[in-house]
C-alpha cells in the first residue's frame, strides 16, 4: 500500500515569503501588555529609550493600574531597595517623559515597589546577585584528592576523579561539637 504525497501548498502561500516574529505575535503581546494595564507596549519594549539608560539599568515598569475615578493612572516600578531613593527624587522627571510616549498626562503618580537583588526575573546585571569566585583550594584537600586516583593508569580518568574526589571532600564539613 503505496501513501499519496501530501499535496503541496497554494502558490498563495509560497510567494508571502517570511514574516517579522513581531509582525506575528504583535496581537499577543499587546492582549498581554494589556492585561498588566499597558495600552501602549513601547512603555515595555522601549524602556531604556524613555526613561533614560541609568534609570533603565536601576528599574523595571511592572504595571499601569487605572483608578475608579478614571482620572489618571498609577505606573509601577521594580526597583531594589538600595535604589529606591534616587528613584524616589526622580519620579516626577519620569512621569513626563512616560506621559510624553502616551502623549497626554495618562500617567498621573509613579508608585515604587523594592525588591531583593536576586528577585528581579528579567535577569538585568544590577538585579541579579553576582556570583563570587570560587575559594582557593585547600593544599591538603589537594594532595588527599591525588592519593586517591593515583593509582588509576589512564591520565583522563585519573584527573576526572581527582576533580571528583575534590568536589566530595571540599562538602564534607567536619562535625564540631
Amino acid at each position: 500500500m503505496a501513501r499519496t504525497p501530501a499535496p503541496l501548498p497554494s502558490a498563495r502561500r509560497r510567494v508571502r515569503g517570511f514574516e517579522a516574529t513581531s509582525g506575528l505575535l504583535k496581537d499577543q503581546i499587546r492582549k498581554v501588555g494589556e492585561s498588566r494595564g499597558f495600552a501602549v507596549a513601547r512603555l515595555l519594549t522601549h524602556w531604556p529609550e524613555i526613561a533614560g539608560a541609568d534609570m533603565a539599568r536601576i528599574t523595571r515598569p511592572v504595571k499601569v493600574g487605572y483608578g475608579r475615578e478614571g482620572m489618571g493612572a498609577s505606573l509601577t516600578l521594580l526597583t531594589t531597595g538600595s535604589n529606591a531613593p534616587m528613584v524616589e527624587m526622580q519620579k516626577e522627571k519620569l512621569r513626563e517623559k512616560v506621559n510624553a510616549v502616551y502623549g497626554y498626562a495618562a500617567i498621573s503618580r509613579i508608585l515604587i515597589t523594592q525588591t531583593a537583588a536576586t528577585g528581579f526575573a528579567e535577569g538585568q546585571a544590577e538585579f541579579i546577585a553576582r556570583p563570587q569566585a570560587p575559594p582557593a583550594p585547600n593544599p591538603e584537600l589537594l594532595a588527599e584528592a591525588a592519593r586517591t586516583a593515583a593509582p588509576i593508569q589512564n591520565d583522563e580518568l585519573r584527573q576526572a576523579l581527582e576533580r571528583m574526589a575534590q568536589n566530595i571532600l571540599n562538602r564534607r564539613k567536619p562535625k564540631e561539637g
